[in-house]
């Protein structure tokens, strides 16, 4: 009798004292999950759009990885879509020249680089806003991806690229999955099996006493913005090579998804805290939300004022649940 009075409370105060905003975005998951197959039991279910749902996840979750590890310094990247378009289409155009993939995805990943690179040195040598800046940059890349090929298309044709950069299937897997377990790997290693992980955390805590304890905060958050361009460049690659082409407007609608993936996921837009499971749970949800919606029958426009609402009350939930905590 006496040990079952003492359990519950114990129970009780365990379950008071658990932080439920941590496990919005699984919580979340499982909702919507339920909900679809509920509602669209006949094909939300079957192995093939759950498959799909994964794929088309994948350059999202790759770009939420990088975006965690901004977001944790207590910074923002809103140029990553531009990239994407950029970089694929860089990759594209070098691919027709010279007819060797690892040349083009080379070129993909350099423009990456690039962006980054920018970002960061107006970020940490000339200390302006990083909102200003890839806003700045987010128009300056769209502009050039624009220019590169007159807005025309470029088609994809080599075989290597396509089945590396999401046409293939590795054992019995789509080669995007594996991109997406090798990235999450990645990110999770380094956010939490590195010392680089925890000084970019240190930082979005506080930059003054990271500086105090020897972190070089400028180098992290240089550091941070070409890892976020690069995961956008390797998102370009494999949009180009799942579709067997680029064109300017890829990655223009990715921005407010990967954000909100990562967000959603329990990374703080205020810094110091970044899950890189979180993202990928997150990238998940947004993927199942967009296939769910299609699967309903409704048009473009529904499409996104539904997606635009759910993600807003989300997003509007996790943050409210990490100030309160």
């Amino acid at each position: 009798m006496s040990t079952t009075t003492q359990t519950e409370p114990s129970l009780l105060a365990r379950a008071s004292n658990v932080k439920w905003s941590n496990y919005v975005v699984y919580i979340g998951f499982v909702l919507v999950f339920v909900f679809f197959a509920i509602t669209q039991t006949q094909y939300f279910l079957n192995p093939t759009n759950l498959t799909n749902i994964v794929i088309q996840a994948a350059p999202i979750t790759i770009m939420a990885i990088g975006m965690v590890f901004v977001l944790s310094t207590g910074e923002i990247d809103l140029s990553i879509g531009s990239t994407v378009a950029l970089s694929a289409l860089t990759a594209a155009v070098v691919l027709q020249s010279t007819d060797v993939w690892w040349i083009a995805a080379a070129a993909g990943l350099a423009v990456g680089a690039i962006v980054g690179l920018v970002n960061g040195i107006f970020i940490t040598w000339v200390r302006l806003p990083s909102f200003l800046v890839t806003l700045a940059t987010m128009g300056l890349v769209a502009g050039l991806a624009r220019q590169l090929t007159d807005l025309q298309s470029v088609p994809v044709t080599d075989k290597a690229f396509v089945w590396i950069f999401g046409g293939g299937n590795l054992l019995g897997l789509p080669i995007m999955v594996w991109w997406t377990i090798a990235a999450v790997l990645v990110g999770w290693h380094l956010l939490r099996q590195r010392r680089y992980g925890a000084h970019v955390l240190a930082v979005g805590n506080s930059a003054a006493a990271s500086r105090v304890s020897g972190i070089k905060v400028n180098r992290v958050r240089l550091m941070v913005f070409v890892g976020s361009a690069m995961t956008a460049a390797v998102a370009g690659l494999l949009y180009a090579g799942r579709l067997q082409g680029a064109r300017y407007t890829l990655g223009e609608t990715d921005l407010m998804t990967v954000i909100a993936a990562a967000i959603v996921g329990g990374t703080s837009l205020f810094g110091g805290k970044g899950t890189v499971i979180g993202a990928l749970i997150g990238s998940l949800l947004m993927s199942m939300i967009n296939n769910g919606l299609i699967l309903s029958g409704l048009n473009v426009s529904q499409q996104m004022i539904v997606r635009g609402a759910i993600i807003l009350i989300a997003v509007s939930f996790s943050l409210r649940g990490k100030k309160n905590s």
